[in-house]
């Protein structure tokens, strides 16, 4: 198109130059030599302007092109080479170092990218950091025991198949966080991520979702009652990820039916000190060893149809001692004083007495019953029931 412009301009100037030129007059003359400066001003601009728009559009182009072939050479030429990358080709050492940065989410997240970062990111030692950090101080032996029951509970009922899905599938899909998912994981092979159902992810994954209830103890049940303040009783907890609580539900207390409480938060909770069941006595090895000052913690229940709750005391001295540490002969009597200070002097609960060296389980209808006692050896411990103790005191 451009040679072709220019053959026409060419053409046309030279016809005017063989056009008879005659005298004309002074203004025609002024008039022929504007109306031909000004054609060639414009064609000059027409040859400029498509000059111009010629260099931004197709040179820039045929540049591109060739930048384009050079790059896709090269990159055919690197990876012949080199070949392509990914995170697999990372060093091993490397490579675990990140999946240990990760937060749950991101390493469930992880493990669905392919089967062997799966086979990685479901691994026992990448998960029991987590569940250790979060739950570590809430689950005990006891719910252990519970979790390998209701594992294998779940796996006499037939591997929980439904369709087409694996029941390992299922479990997944029912108990994981809906926050960590997106819908492929329901129709999306490369998002099911078979797993252990006995592997420390599956029990993270079920305590998050609240799906497992584990047994753990709560401090001053029933939001703080006063009939319950500085004791600890036993309860089934579900986790709500949505506030970050629990739901504690108790045993029944005799023909009582069992209590319910929510929004139970972290700090209100332990795991179980003693590996036995609410309603067992606690068979005390500290006996010998306690003298006035010592922080304890004994078991009581109103009737023997209750279950045990743990209270809180300390050894105090007994009647004929004046607390002088010097002449303090109370570690070496058979009898040890128990004092509860939350109560008020001259309260029936301030004071029991048990005797060291045959102490079962102590007490009457009207006053309750006393059984084990365990020392309290940390300052966490100690502290923690410190921080529970009431604003006035109790009667």
């Amino acid at each position: 198109m451009l040679l072709f412009f220019l053959f026409t301009c060419l053409s046309f100037i030279l016809f005017l130059k063989s056009l008879p030129l005659k005298s004309l007059p002074l203004w025609a003359s002024e008039m022929t030599l504007l109306s031909l400066w000004s054609h060639r001003e414009f064609s000059a601009f027409c040859i400029s302007s498509l000059m111009n728009s010629f260099c931004r559009s197709f040179i820039p182009r045929t540049c591109s092109k060739m930048s384009i072939k050079k790059i896709n050479l090269s990159s055919r030429v690197d990876n012949v080479e080199i070949g392509e990358k990914s995170v697999l080709d990372l060093p091993e050492l490397v490579l675990e170092c990140i999946l240990e940065k990760l937060p749950p989410a991101e390493l469930f997240n992880m493990a669905g990218v392919c089967s062997s970062l799966r086979n990685r990111c479901v691994s026992d030692h990448l998960w029991e950091r987590h569940m250790r950090q979060k739950w570590g101080r809430v689950i005990g032996p006891a719910a252990y025991r519970q979790w390998k029951w209701y594992i294998a509970t779940r796996r006499d009922i037939g591997n929980l198949k439904q369709g087409n899905q694996s029941g390992l599938a299922r479990l997944l899909i029912a108990v994981w966080p809906l926050s960590w998912t997106n819908s492929k994981l329901d129709n999306s092979e490369k998002q099911r991520i078979p797993l252990p159902t006995d592997s420390i992810m599956s029990w993270y994954l079920a305590l998050e979702t609240g799906k497992f209830c584990f047994p753990a103890q709560v401090y001053n049940r029933e939001n703080g009652h006063v009939g319950f303040m500085l004791s600890c009783y036993d309860a089934e907890l579900s986790y709500d990820s949505q506030t970050d609580t629990f739901q504690a539900r108790y045993p029944p207390h005799g023909r009582r039916a069992g209590a319910i409480e929510s929004n139970v938060t972290w700090d209100r909770l332990r795991a179980q000190p003693v590996d036995a069941p609410p309603h067992d006595l606690h068979i005390s090895d500290c006996l010998n060893d306690l003298q006035p000052g010592d922080h304890i913690e004994i078991q009581w229940r109103r009737n023997e149809e209750f279950p045990y709750g743990w209270w809180y005391g300390v050894v105090g001295h007994l009647e004929s001692c004046d607390g002088n540490a010097n002449y303090c002969r109370c570690h070496n009597s058979d009898t040890v004083m128990l004092e509860f200070r939350q109560y008020a002097p001259g309260s029936r609960w301030r004071h029991t007495a048990i005797n060291r060296r045959n102490h079962r389980e102590e007490g009457n209808e009207a006053d309750g019953f006393y059984g084990g006692i365990r020392k309290l050896k940390t300052e966490r411990e100690i502290s923690m029931w410190k921080s529970l103790w009431p604003t006035e005191v109790l009667e």
